[in-house]
């Protein structure tokens, strides 16, 4: 899938404003943005490629066996010795175990969103997962085994957009909405999966007040479908975003949820104002922003920027900012760095690896750092590329780590504390990973671009175990082992090798000269490199060159 007019119109904007904030392209806005062209391309190809899958057999879950704990030794899991299917890649981080979504209830398969839960009294770990035929309700003992305990079926008729649910947690109930129309958000509960006997699973209804069923029901979406749920527990409230139909009042803006009765959740308005919203994240402010101090400020991820705006009066939200960047295909998904502290935030793009454009060019997924010390004047100030080629998808930070679900390349950990100290990226590091998807590891760059693979993590448990749903096979759970530390390392590769070369009079003295330019910022445009870093520092180029530019001698006055 590749549009031109997002080729031309991202390559005009390399070409004059290299890799930082980009006002919003209001042209390329209208024709594919706001009118909802490029949404409906993506999701158009993503059930091209699921229909392909279902075709080949690669979503039956049934043919994946539950899988007990396997160490990562010499960088593989491995739980089944002498099968390739088996043998997950791997970085300080442990199996402890796997269940097929056919074993979780849902024979279809199609993994999708996941949360978590902690029962505060007993310190009990639960998950809502979603799948295409509703969200499978399970635990995960003290050992790291997961363990089924109930389902809750979608709210209405599964059709082909079943796959999309999306869950998040308020106190002890899980909000579940879905792209599927007519099935509103479910409150459910989670305190309920308490007195369950694991060894007879619970099938719940959809009936409001039931024992067995829900504790609410969100039923005034305009068309009962929404893309995404967000929380902002400290106020009380939820937010569905992306809800279709874009003519509608709302145009697919937040919606807001009184959430202060569950069983009785309130409209309290929405806001339109930037049309379309893909994800978002709620907070209470605090940060040096001084005018917005404890103010509920929302940032949202709406297709082609990080759009700012302050919802303190949900009934007359005020726009603080809306900014694009370089490289800007499908604005996804972010997070901010500290909630405590809100001065710089991650964010991702979900198809600019698709696309091949700006920092994602050469197919290696990229994250991209914000400065929002300004709320009004966001700065975006570096990125970091990944080690594998693919896609990105969500993540979240929490302990000065980013845990990213990226497709086929499964869960990547990464240390982002030198972010507010170096806001260009090039201190950050790849800690720990666990590649749940073996199919494309000896493709080009270790991946391959495409809707495969991991879907969603949630890595909040205290015990430390991590959940991870997968698209294709089921859920798995592992466990962090090591959090090593951001040393810069310099090995002797080809590239390290052709800009230090002692055999080409005066190639060090140049490559001292331009890595003293490239990293006084972050630059995206591999067209700007040498011709001998180019060729010799092929793949993910703009990542090798930083690292061996970091490894050059001091030069000498």
């Amino acid at each position: 899938m590749r549009f031109d007019t997002i080729i031309s119109a991202v390559a005009f904007s390399a070409a004059t404003s290299l890799a930082k904030e980009l006002p919003k392209n209001e042209e390329l806005a209208a024709e594919l943005y706001d009118s909802g062209v490029m949404h409906a391309r993506i999701m158009a190809s993503k059930k091209a490629h699921w229909e392909k899958e279902t075709e080949i057999g690669a979503m039956d879950s049934s043919q994946w066996p539950k899988l007990g704990y396997a160490k990562c030794v010499d960088g593989f899991a491995i739980p089944i010795p002498g099968d390739p299917a088996h043998k997950f890649r791997c970085k300080n981080v442990d199996l402890y175990s796997f269940i097929s979504h056919a074993d979780l209830g849902a024979p279809t398969g199609e993994g999708s969103s996941s949360w978590g839960w902690t029962d505060e009294e007993s310190g009990r770990e639960f998950v809502a997962n979603g799948a295409y035929e509703g969200t499978a309700l399970l635990e995960i003992t003290s050992a790291g085994q997961l363990v089924q305990l109930g389902f809750l079926p979608s709210f209405a008729p599964t059709n082909s957009y079943s796959i999309w649910h999306e869950i998040r947690s308020y106190k002890n109930y899980m909000l579940i909405g879905s792209e599927l129309a007519g099935h509103g958000i479910q409150i459910f509960d989670m305190k309920k999966l308490l007195t369950v006997d694991p060894a007879s699973p619970v099938t719940f209804n959809n009936i409001v007040g039931d024992p067995a069923g829900l504790t609410g029901h969100v039923d005034y979406l305009p068309q009962g479908s929404t893309h995404n749920v967000v929380i902002n527990e400290e106020k009380g409230y939820a937010v569905a975003v992306g809800a279709r139909p874009r003519s509608s009042a709302c145009r697919g803006g937040m919606i807001f949820i009184d959430l202060t009765d569950p069983s009785k959740p309130g409209n309290l308005g929405c806001d339109p104002q930037d049309g379309y919203v893909h994800d978002a994240q709620c907070l209470v402010y605090h940060g040096p922003d001084a005018q917005y101090e404890g103010r509920d400020i929302c940032y949202q991820y709406n297709e082609d920027t990080l759009t700012i705006t302050d919802v303190t009066d949900k009934t007359a939200p005020k726009l603080i900012s809306r900014t694009s960047y370089e490289g800007a295909a499908y604005t996804h998904q972010g997070w901010v760095l500290d909630v405590q502290n809100q001065t710089h935030l991650l964010l991702d793009d979900e198809s600019d690896e698709e696309e091949l454009v700006g920092p994602a060019a050469d197919g290696y997924p990229v994250t991209y750092i914000w400065d929002i010390q300004s709320l009004a004047a966001p700065k975006q100030t570096g990125i970091y590329k990944a080690a594998n080629r693919g896609i990105d998808h969500n993540q979240y930070v929490y302990g000065g780590l980013s845990y990213q679900s990226n497709y086929g390349a499964g869960l990547r950990i990464y240390d982002v504390t030198s972010i507010p100290g170096d806001p260009t990226g090039n201190a950050v590091c790849e800690v720990a990973f666990f590649d749940i998807y073996p199919e494309d590891d000896a493709d080009i760059g270790g991946g391959t671009i495409q809707y495969s693979g991991s879907w969603s993590s949630y890595a909040r448990f205290k015990s430390g175990f991590i959940f991870i749903n997968t698209i294709e096979r089921g859920a798995f759970v592992v466990k962090m082992t090591k959090r090593d530390s951001c040393k810069k390392t310099c090995n002797a590769d080809n590239c390290l090798r052709a800009l230090r070369s002692t055999s080409t009079p005066g190639r060090l003295e140049e490559s001292q000269a331009f890595c003293g330019e490239f990293t006084k910022t972050f630059i995206a445009d591999v067209s700007i490199l040498p011709d001998y870093a180019a060729s010799a520092c092929t793949g993910n180029a703009i990542s090798r060159v930083s690292s061996a530019c970091r490894c050059l001698p001091t030069p000498t006055a």
